[in-house]
Order: C-alpha cells, then structure tokens, then sequence
C-alpha cells in the first residue's frame, strides 16, 4: 500500500532517536527505509517477492554500512556485508515467509 510509506519512514525516524547514534541515525535509517519503501512499491508490478525484499537489503546495506564506517570507523565492506546479511535475514527468512502466509490467508493481497 503506498499509504503506508509515509508511515513507514516517520516511525522509523522516530525510533532511530532511541538508537544508539542519535541524529545521523534518524536521518541516515530514515533515509534508508525511505529508499527502500519506494523501490520496493515500485517492484510491485513484477509481483516477485523475492526481489522486491531485495530493495531494503541493498539500500540498508549502502547506507547504514556508510554511516556506520564513518561514525566509529569500522570497516567499511565489512560492515556493509554485515549490515546487509543482517538485512536479508530480516526479510528472506522473516519478511518473505510472513508475506506468504498472509496472502495465503487472504489477509493481504499484492495486485
């Protein structure tokens, strides 16, 4: 629902303040998840989940792995591998099967 990307962004800005890095976090995670939210609305058409889950894979990866590089200096690819494996596991062994069980229950429907 495209509704719901508004919403999505200001609660993810919101409770980035309560995060451990404070401003850049609310506005980097903001940004990230805002990115994402509209990628993945635009996948819609293709109807494949699995691709559409790719979205806030790569975008979390680039730009939380950046932030987090520069704000304590980790490195760089490793922390975006990091932070991207921690993504995909988020929403291919939680987010996808979740999104199946719901349309099968006619809970949801992607048209």
């Amino acid at each position: 629902m495209p509704e719901a990307i508004p919403g999505l962004y200001i609660g993810c800005v919101f409770s980035n303040f309560y995060g451990g890095f404070g401003l850049p976090d609310m506005i980097f995670g903001g940004l990230a998840t805002l990115i994402a939210a509209v990628l993945t609305r635009l996948t819609k058409k293709s109807k494949n989940l699995f691709i559409a889950a790719l979205w806030p894979v790569i975008s979390n990866m680039i730009i939380i792995g950046v932030m987090l590089h520069v704000m304590i200096e980790a490195p760089l690819i490793a922390t975006c591998i990091y932070v991207g494996l921690g993504e995909a596991g988020a929403c291919y062994l939680v987010g996808v099967p979740l999104m199946k069980i719901l349309e099968r229950q006619n809970i949801i429907c992607r048209d």
